[in-house]
């Protein structure tokens, strides 16, 4: 996932080096490759269309071509590789999270306002954990009570 998601963020370029060197192993045309790939990811979840979809699809190239990559590996080189992916995962994450905080899943960490909207009758909702204030307004005028 985290290269996914650092494609387009300012840590781009860092994730796309370090991965395509990792997947590389020394080997310069594997390397270039690992290069095409990545651009072709990029590309892929920043470009027009269901971004979701391309999101969620590139999610499961990469999962798949790590565990793959892994499994070819010597313990003593796997243990290696892991200590290298756990810091690109950390570059990829410093550009797309707000300093110091992180996000579970499903979860949305925002720097700035947050506006979470219900329109025609439907409900809209989430969990927030909030250092700061906050203002609600309801999205219907009050009623009395009977």
């Amino acid at each position: 996932m985290a290269v996914v998601q650092a494609a387009g963020t300012d840590a781009w370029r860092s994730v796309r080096d370090r991965a395509a060197r990792l997947l590389g192993g020394g080997n310069s045309e594997q390397h270039q490759t690992e290069l095409v790939r990545l651009d072709q990811t990029e590309a892929g979840v920043t470009g027009e269309g269901d971004l979701e979809r391309q999101r969620l699809y590139w999610q499961g190239v990469w999962q798949t071509r790590w565990e793959v990559f892994l499994q070819t590996l010597r313990p003593e080189e796997r243990e290696q590789v892991v200590t290298e992916l756990r810091e690109l995962v950390a570059c990829a994450g410093a550009s797309s999270q707000v300093p110091g905080q992180q996000a579970g899943a499903g979860g949305l960490v925002a720097g700035g306002d947050v506006s979470v909207t219900a329109e025609g009758g439907s409900v809209a909702g989430g969990v927030v954990r909030v250092e700061g204030g906050v203002h609600l307004t309801p999205p219907f005028p009050h009623r009395p009570q009977p």
